[in-house]
């Protein structure tokens, strides 16, 4: 695997997990390449393409015909749109939106009449999103910078969540579950994709910045991610393991057996509609 993030020093703070993840990002962005997380952006016989890593968990070819070239870089690890349940009119929000593959994908189903808002903190993906979105001529789409952590969207506005492995890169993850039920409408709901943390892994493995930019040392447990959603006030809570998403996981990091600690999953939940108080 390629050093997306530099040496593997430990990480200290906060600030040094958002600024590892950033640099990580923004080289990927610049590249042009594909990493299927953290894989080498280089290629190879033995590194699959954007549209295979795509294809493997979970876009159709019709999704993958549909955005532009360089919105789909190979950096999810599901396909939020196929729990979203996306209408025509809502406002959808996409944490870490990348070059705007989702956004791109949400954007169709919610129409003329509604809006996609795309979130990342890193300039060269917003620039690259951005070029996306004019390379197809889409006007329903809004790419702002900022922290998942500190939203810069309205309270009460979204009706739906959208995030595809992100999630786990951030280094206050309660924090954006907060966020995420602030900006939500009441009966407004999260459908994201994440790689989540189903075994305790080595100090090797946790302490490693590579694999922290590389969607694994990042993850949380299925037990951790329910109580942030019970405790900011989510309802109707699932978080669904996909077993079989190890066998790709396992390329993410050759050899070093990252595929018994974590798993990609869906996790959805529901802001409780408001309810009149006689």
């Amino acid at each position: 695997m390629s050093s997306c993030c530099g040496p593997q020093t430990q990480i200290q703070s906060e600030d040094d997990v958002r600024k590892a993840v950033s640099e990580s990002y923004a080289a990927i962005a610049n590249s042009g390449g594909n990493a299927g997380c953290c894989l080498p952006a280089t290629g190879g016989a033995d590194v699959p393409s954007a549209e295979e890593f795509a294809k493997n968990f979970g876009y159709s070819d019709e999704e993958l015909a549909a955005v532009p070239d360089g919105a789909n870089m190979g950096l999810g690890c599901g396909n939020p749109s196929t729990i979203a349940a996306m209408k025509p009119g809502e406002t959808v929000v996409d944490l870490g939106s990348g070059g705007g593959f989702d956004c791109f994908l949400a954007a169709r189903q919610v129409g003329e009449n509604g809006q996609v808002i795309g979130v990342d903190m890193t300039p060269d993906m917003l620039r690259k999103a951005r070029d996306n979105a004019q390379k197809i001529g889409v006007t329903n789409v809004d790419f702002r910078l900022g922290e998942i952590e500190n939203l810069p969207i309205a309270d009460n506005m979204v009706d739906v969540i959208i995030s595809n492995c992100v999630v786990n890169l951030s280094p206050r993850k309660d924090r954006v579950i907060t966020e995420s039920f602030r900006v939500l409408k009441p009966g407004g709901r999260i459908a994201i994709s994440d790689v989540v943390q189903t075994h305790d892994m080595p100090e090797d493995i946790q302490k490693d910045t590579e694999l922290l930019c590389g969607c694994v040392s990042g993850a949380a447990s299925v037990q951790d991610l329910t109580q942030w959603l019970e405790t900011a006030g989510f309802e109707q809570i699932k978080i669904d393991v996909k077993e079989e998403s190890r066998a790709y996981i396992k390329d993410w990091a050759p050899g070093r057996g990252i595929e018994k600690y974590v798993a990609s999953a869906t996790i959805e939940a529901i802001k409780p509609s408001k309810t009149c108080c006689g």
